[in-house]
């Protein structure tokens, strides 16, 4: 089940299964990415895997050769037309695959799948992600103020932002 689901630039998404489960835990539970998400067990992960409802991208060189991170999608029967980017974690950080693999979901959900809104949350405090959603055309449409109770017991906010399809097309 090595199924391409899209190819763009530099970058191709995978549809996740079972054997990869172990470097998407890795990649969730490293220190740098852990502190921006809530990190699931891996039941959890293997639950929704590839559901009828979301699905877990690898995201790798276009050759298959490195993996550069993963994907959690949900909302893939949603009636209304509207995907959460659940997960959009990269493994290899600072050489554009973040914003390229970002571009690449947008295309798949508004091109290919025909959702009408994508939306994803984010930490409050993680700027450099915040600033690139804004920066690929997301609007920020709400703030749920101190929700989840971090390791460290200090509560943590999480930005709402949104992208529509016509937002998404007129930006293209």
């Amino acid at each position: 089940m090595n199924d391409i689901v899209k190819e763009f630039g530099r970058l191709r998404f995978r549809q996740a299964n079972e054997t990869d489960l172990e470097y998407i835990m890795q990649v969730e539970f490293t220190k740098e990415n852990a502190q921006f998400v809530i990190p699931y067990p891996v039941e959890q992960h293997r639950e929704t895997l590839n559901s009828k409802n979301a699905i877990h991208l690898i995201v790798e060189t276009i050759d298959g050769k490195e993996k550069i991170g993963f994907l959690m999608i949900a909302g893939l029967d949603n009636p209304f037309k509207e995907i959460e980017f659940t997960r959009i974690i990269m493994d290899v950080k600072g050489q554009g695959y973040g914003r390229e693999a970002l571009k690449m979901l947008k295309s798949w959900a508004f091109d290919d799948l025909k959702f009408h809104r994508g939306w994803l949350d984010c930490k409050e405090h993680n700027a450099r992600a915040l600033h690139l959603y804004e920066s690929e055309g997301f609007v920020r449409e709400g703030l749920i103020r101190e929700t989840i109770l971090s390791e460290t017991g200090e509560y943590e906010s999480l930005v709402i932002l949104g992208i529509l399809d016509r937002e998404y097309f007129a930006e293209k």
